[in-house]
């Protein structure tokens, strides 16, 4: 047993609860796999507009791409 354990309740913004009630239509497999590709559609776009917006007003470049993708994308582990 956890001493420090708390009971939390999570509380949904309203968006969250649209959803909800919006996904318990979803009777299919493949319903979900078409909501899923449908929400990653949407957020792919909206990371393209960020990264022009950026890129227009100078704040992202090749150069600063190139800087990024030479970073390493794992924590080193410490032993």
């Amino acid at each position: 047993m956890i001493d420090n354990y708390q009971e939390q309740t999570t509380v949904f913004n309203p968006m969250q609860l649209q959803l909800l009630r919006m996904f318990s239509y979803v009777r299919t497999e493949e319903q979900m796999k078409e909501i899923k590709a449908a929400l990653c559609d949407y957020f792919f776009t909206k990371v393209g507009e960020g990264m022009d917006a950026l890129e227009a007003s100078g704040q992202w470049s090749r150069e600063k791409e190139e800087e990024v993708l030479k970073e390493p994308i794992h924590t080193p582990y410490n032993y």
